[in-house]
């Protein structure tokens, strides 16, 4: 998989990983045959599914419309509640042997801090949370979080007095002010900011001559967003001095070696998935041989060579 004379492992935001590419929340179903060992080759760490305090079905109707070079979704945070993850999806998360975040969503305080207390009372340590304060999908929690500054300070704070593991925050690209809320977000101690999210956007059922989501908009992701990600991952990587995960179109090792240059330590791929879950060890491979050609020792010596002028 990897080149013995580049190193691919590396510690990002309380976690050593062997490899920087991390299966993004909510593409990764509990199945242990996907969280065996040969499954996740080349995968550093695996995000989980979005977890909540109760039950929540998600949204109703159309939830995936295919667009060109990508796709939309308005699933909506759908998950059993805390509690069927501890029984259900916890072991089988546990089982892969790699690091693993839990995707916790961001509701109203007295909710998020249950939930916390919950997977703190788990038989099991959890390695990390990924707080989700940018789900496009969902009313009153989610992304409403993410938006500005202070709220996005505010969700932080909350869950950093109830945890005191790593913490992962996975920011909003609808930020209007994307910088000023990681480096909020940063202040109030995360470990690592994981940048970004979907887009939101549209799609109209022409047939029906209707949008095709209820919601209207949903969350737009996949090849078709990587430059805006890229865009925001070196915005957001110039703002702050933690660690950053690049999220949003990773495709293929050059993504994910345009993300590194531009700072981030890690990077995120899901939607890319759908088409080949072979996709990461293929990433991780392809680092490898990119950084061995650079002349590189270890993924460390390419994070941010491309905005510093090392080159």
């Amino acid at each position: 998989m990897t080149s013995t004379k580049f190193d691919i492992s590396s510690r990002v935001g309380g976690l050593e990983l062997r490899s920087p590419v991390i299966i993004a929340s909510g593409v990764w179903p509990y199945e242990r045959e996907l969280w065996s060992p040969l499954r996740l080759e080349g995968v550093g760490a695996v995000c989980t599914k979005a977890v909540s305090l109760n039950l929540r079905a998600g949204n109703r109707g159309t939830r995936v419309w295919e667009t060109p070079c990508g796709m939309l979704n308005s699933i909506g945070l759908q998950n059993g509640g805390v509690h069927e993850f501890l029984r259900e999806g916890m072991p089988v998360a546990r089982s892969s042997g790699l690091p693993f975040l839990v995707n916790l969503v961001m509701e109203a305080e007295k909710d998020v801090r249950e939930t916390i207390a919950a997977l703190k009372d788990a038989p099991f340590e959890i390695p990390a949370l990924e707080l989700n304060i940018s789900c496009p999908n969902v009313d009153g929690d989610g992304m409403d979080w993410g938006v500005s500054p202070k709220s996005a300070a505010r969700a932080v704070a909350i869950v950093r007095r109830e945890w005191k593991g790593p913490l992962w925050v996975k920011l909003t690209p609808q930020a209007p002010d994307l910088p000023a809320v990681a480096r909020a977000a940063e202040a109030e101690g995360a470990d690592a900011l994981v940048c970004a999210n979907t887009w939101l956007g549209m799609a109209m059922d022409i047939k029906k001559k209707r949008p095709a989501f209820r919601r209207v908009v949903a969350g737009l992701s996949g090849p078709a967003v990587f430059p805006l990600a890229l865009r925001a991952v070196w915005q957001v990587c110039g703002a702050v001095s933690i660690p950053v995960v690049g999220c949003g179109g990773v495709a293929g090792w050059e993504d994910a070696a345009a993300m590194i240059l531009a700072g981030a330590s890690a990077v995120e791929s899901g939607s890319a998935l759908f088409a080949d879950f072979n996709l990461p060890r293929k990433i991780a491979s392809g680092l490898a041989a990119y950084g061995a050609e650079q002349g590189a020792a270890s993924i460390k010596d390419l994070v941010g060579l491309g905005r510093d002028g090392r080159a």
